[in-house]
């Protein structure tokens, strides 16, 4: 049998074992900030009242109020009973909207990079944070966004004296009977 050769571990100096952990601590430090630096940015949205029901999917339509405000407070937009398709939004507004709820409020904070980048757009200068103030009154689904808009065209119609047009015969170019 053999017998394998030992190889004797050497003491540890004074005050070394102190300065090796913090050593490993500086190492574990500054892994974690290139981790950290490395995360894609965050939309931060916080809740003021909570919804009801479920988030909305990017198929859905949103029925918002809101206020937008540059970090100065400077209010950019602002609107009541806005209409907006998740689809087509500068992502961090889509990505906002995909966790909140019917009847909630919310304050949400986009940054610069999710919002419009590096390009100025309107009165908002590139490079620019956003902050929301949001009201959810609706989601609802494409379709159902689509008929009411329509039933809402006839209402006008009706109220300004003509008579809405059924969409069979407006294909066909026949006119309603008087």
């Amino acid at each position: 049998m053999t017998e394998i050769t030992r190889v004797p571990l050497q003491p540890i100096a004074k005050g070394s074992l102190g300065k090796l952990w913090i050593g490993v601590a500086a190492a574990v430090l500054a892994a974690g900030g290139i981790a950290w630096a490395a995360l894609p940015p965050q939309v931060d949205v916080q809740t003021i009242a909570r919804g009801e029901g479920p988030a909305p999917s990017l198929d859905d339509v949103a029925v918002i109020n809101y206020k937008g405000t540059l970090r100065d407070g400077k209010v950019f937009d602002q609107a009541r009973g806005a209409v907006f398709p998740l689809q087509g939004l500068i992502p961090g507004f889509t990505k906002a909207l995909q966790q909140m709820q019917s009847g909630g409020r919310y304050k949400v904070h986009i940054p610069a990079k999710l919002a419009y980048g590096d390009k100025a757009t309107g009165s908002i200068p590139a490079n620019s944070d956003l902050d929301f103030d949001i009201e959810v009154v609706a989601f609802m689904s494409r379709e159902q966004a689509i008929q009411q808009m329509q039933m809402m065209q006839q209402m006008q119609q009706l109220q300004q004296g003509g008579a809405p047009v059924p969409p069979e015969e407006a294909a066909e170019g026949a006119l309603p009977p008087r």
